[in-house]
């Protein structure tokens, strides 16, 4: 398990691609902080202004589901798949638990509840 995986649970989706723009797309043998960022920006195929608001981990950005599946291409590293299986394996346990009974209805009440925690119950969303 690599270092992201043990420790993106506690790490935003923004500040999960900071690192991967760091560490794996745009390392430090790059060049300077100018340089690389252009790098990953040209290797991610965005904008270097985007991509230099996703290497200071600006608070006012989000990232989209496609932007972090190329995220997760380009640099190897795996969040949102990673994401998507937790949140199904709590589907699965929260219908065990309530006997199994109309998977559908607590399909979405789970799904009502990673809502009003501002959370997504798949990395689609």
């Amino acid at each position: 398990m690599s270092e992201y995986q043990s420790e993106k649970s506690e790490m935003s989706t923004v500040e999960f691609c900071q690192r991967a723009l760091r560490d794996e797309i745009a390392p430090r043998n790059i060049g300077d902080v100018q340089t690389r960022i252009r790098q990953a920006a040209r290797a991610l195929g965005w904008s270097y202004t985007r991509t230099k608001d996703t290497w200071y981990a600006d608070p006012r950005i989000s990232i989209k589901p496609e932007e972090l599946f190329r995220i997760e291409a380009v640099s190897g590293l795996v969040y949102a798949r990673e994401e998507m299986r937790k949140n199904e394996q709590a589907i699965e346990r929260a219908t065990a638990l309530l006997g199994g009974e109309d998977a559908h209805l607590i399909r979405s009440m789970v799904t009502a509840v990673f809502a009003a925690l501002g959370l997504s119950h798949s990395s689609r969303a």
